[in-house]
């Protein structure tokens, strides 16, 4: 009874430390990546398979995003944006890195060259300066409320350690030490088969051999001499 309830408990740790995994390994490649390409160009948004994880510092998208937000953008062509969009730029009037999330209120088209007119949608006026198409980052597709705080430490060495990678080391680490427990137990369990085994043989050994039975001689059939 205790083997099962052990085996229960120990095949639940398996399945939550798998499901773990599966989810922390796919947010430790994507982190990776990131930080390399960050590195790498940093004069781009660092993006995974089309898409860019962005962490909002301000409410000028309020309420429709917030301070502490993570949103998803994903890379678009500048002529596919329309008015209404929500699209992710770098700030024409910033540093050449800083980047804004901001509504397309017009979309302008002067002797060929596209730019649009942003503005937050908590904001009283449009932005100053019109967004040139090549400053252009993505379009915004799906935001994870107060999740930006959180990924902003993902995006930290220890970050990584702390809820990535010291978790899996933990699981691996545990997995080990479960096996080899459970192969141990299984030996130990074998050797005590094989004594148990052993004893017995032994046991039929020593035992006295039965005397076989002794054959009753059969006793002559008698004959009636019927005198004539």
């Amino acid at each position: 009874m205790n083997k099962e309830k052990g085996f229960n408990k120990h095949t639940l740790l398996t399945v939550v430390g798998a499901v773990l995994c599966a989810i922390l390994i796919p947010i430790l490649v994507v982190n990776v990546t990131l930080i390399v390409k960050s590195f790498v160009n940093e004069e781009e948004v660092p993006s995974f398979g089309g898409y860019l994880p962005l962490f909002v510092l301000t409410d000028s998208m309020y309420p429709e995003i917030e301070s502490g937000d993570l949103i998803i953008c994903q890379t678009i062509d500048a002529s596919e944006i329309k008015v209404g969009d929500v699209i992710s730029f770098f700030d024409p009037e910033g540093n050449g890195t800083s980047v804004v999330t901001h509504k397309v209120i017009e979309i302008l088209n002067k002797d060929g060259t596209l730019a649009f007119r942003t503005q937050g949608t908590n904001n009283n006026t449009p932005d100053a300066l019109p967004v040139p198409a090549e400053n252009l980052v993505g379009i915004y597709r799906v935001r994870v409320p107060g999740a930006g705080s959180v990924a902003m430490f993902l995006q930290t060495t220890p970050g990584l350690i702390v809820c990535i990678v010291l978790p899996i080391g933990i699981f691996v680490a545990y997995e080990v030490i479960r096996r080899r427990k459970f192969d141990k137990e299984k030996q130990e369990d074998t050797k005590a088969l094989l004594a148990e085994l052993e004893a017995l043989r032994a046991q039929q050994a020593a035992a006295p051999a039965e005397a076989p039975a002794e054959a009753t001689p059969e006793e002559p059939a008698s004959e009636d001499n019927n005198a004539e």
